[in-house]
């Protein structure tokens, strides 16, 4: 069973001439009243799981009479995210209420007959089918980025959260659009999406007073001013598209396509809008913070990059690595996966029970709160070998994780569907990247892996960059 304590969480990271644990908060071992579990919900949703919680289990509590369920072994995960699936179909009204206003009805947060026409349109549109095409805008916007990054002053700190960002926008704004993002637009986006999640609140209050919906997000002005900064990026591209200036084969192409041949979709402009907005952001941020974590998880772990440019070198013979190279690239794989394990970029997915249930021995209440956790399933001692390591060989050759225990892109029919996109992208875009340059953690700078809607480092990741 879970239970709370509050502090501000020291940061636990420990490294050796061969091994290396990397941040996370240590974990609370107190109990602590609403107050105090309401500040640090708030402050970092990472900091509020004690240590029991690190192991395989189910277990439940009350907060103001809310019941919440924590769905913390494979065994439970299997059957709230696939066997009982309809019945955990929902996003918890935390989640739909914090991002309804930025993305309307799109995919990430609807369910019903919505989710049930959008789903397999949209899956088709980034099926792992049509990530060879989406490849070629993959390298060619590294490569851009490559020879931006030789000018870069040796030793001159640059943010590297802000420098994956714009890159995955730009390779997101191009395979969803068809046409370039910009720097300007781009900065638009990521500073608009970051604003966003500094200002909401991602514990509803509401929803444990008792209103199963939650109460609506206050839309005051600096957060309408952060969503509008968004918006007015992505309806300028998707008008410039549906005006004949976007490219024939891009996501948004191929949404009007099947709208013009179903038109019981429903695809309007809003919809469009609301769509295009869920896929932008969704492939951008999660696929930018996983390459932050990768770059910090490398810069101290040299023994593994070099097993990295070793296979870079086996594979490509000194030329820029491409798509077509992403399944012999297996270090690089192995990477990112362990990069996902050790920070999920959505490390909570919560679900609300649409009617009574059992999970385990526990009754499960309608409205109740379903919490699968990757942050914790993905760091149980019981589950993973020295679970706090950074060891990339233990997703090597045929070795798998236990199933239902690895789930950084969720599992079941809410999967992520760009799962294949997105994982492409990151190995594609680290093999590019790493081959020319070697990145280190700024000196001094004290990693805080913080979570409010996504899993990103506190403050950001300064790093220096030098050509190999």
């Amino acid at each position: 069973m879970f239970m709370f304590g509050f502090r501000e969480p020291e940061v636990l990271e420990r490294k050796g001439l061969d091994f290396f644990e990397p941040a996370r908060p240590k974990p609370p071992e107190k109990l602590l009243g609403l107050h105090d579990l309401i500040i640090s919900a708030r402050r970092n949703l990472l900091s509020v799981w004690p240590a029991a919680d690190y192991r395989s289990s189910v277990g439940q509590t009350r907060i103001l009479g809310r019941q919440v369920i924590l769905v913390n072994s494979p065994e439970s995960v299997k059957y709230v995210m696939h066997t009982r699936h309809e019945n955990f179909e929902r996003k918890s009204p935390q989640m739909r209420r914090a991002l309804e206003y930025l993305l309307g009805d799109g995919l990430f947060i609807s369910d019903g007959e919505t989710w049930k026409m959008r789903r397999p349109l949209v899956a088709d549109i980034v099926h792992k089918n049509r990530v060879p095409t989406f490849g070629r805008t993959m390298e060619s916007v590294t490569a851009e980025m490559v020879e931006r990054w030789r000018t870069t002053p040796a030793g001159q700190p640059v943010n590297v959260l802000t420098e994956m960002a714009e890159l995955t926008a730009e390779i997101i704004a191009r395979a969803v659009f068809g046409n370039d993002l910009g720097a300007t637009a781009a900065t638009e986006v990521i500073e608009g999406f970051s604003r966003y999640q500094s200002l909401i609140d991602s514990f509803n209050l509401g929803y444990f007073l008792g209103a199963d919906e939650g109460f609506p997000v206050i839309r005051g002005p600096r957060l309408r001013k952060s969503v509008k900064r968004v918006h007015k990026v992505i309806d300028k591209v998707v008008s410039d598209h549906l005006a004949g200036h976007g490219d024939h084969d891009s996501m948004i192409e191929l949404l009007v396509r099947r709208q013009k041949r179903n038109p019981e979709l429903g695809l309007d402009v809003n919809a469009l809008r609301n769509e295009a907005a869920t896929i932008f952001m969704a492939g951008h941020e999660t696929t930018a913070a996983t390459l932050t974590w990768a770059w910090y998880l490398l810069s101290n772990a040299p023994w593994v990059e070099e097993q990295v440019l070793a296979e870079i070198e086996k594979v490509t013979g000194g030329r820029q690595p491409g798509v077509a190279d992403v399944p012999q690239l297996e270090w690089c794989r192995a990477v990112i996966e362990e990069t996902l394990r050790l920070y999920p970029p959505v490390p909570i997915l919560a679900r609300q029970a649409r009617e009574a249930d059992r999970i385990g021995n526990i009754d499960v209440d309608p409205a109740a709160l379903a919490l699968v956790v990757p942050w914790t399933l993905h760091r149980a001692d019981d589950l993973w070998d020295r679970p706090e390591r950074f060891m990339p060989e233990r997703f090597l050759g045929d070795k798998r994780p236990i199933p239902y225990s690895y789930i950084p892109f969720a599992i079941g029919p809410r999967i992520c569907a760009g799962m294949n996109f997105g994982l492409t992208e990151s190995i594609l875009c680290l093999a590019i990247l790493i081959q020319r340059f070697r990145v280190r953690v700024a000196e001094g700078f004290k990693v805080e892996p913080v979570c409010r809607l996504t899993l990103r480092p506190r403050g950001g990741m300064p790093v220096t960059i030098s050509a190999r």
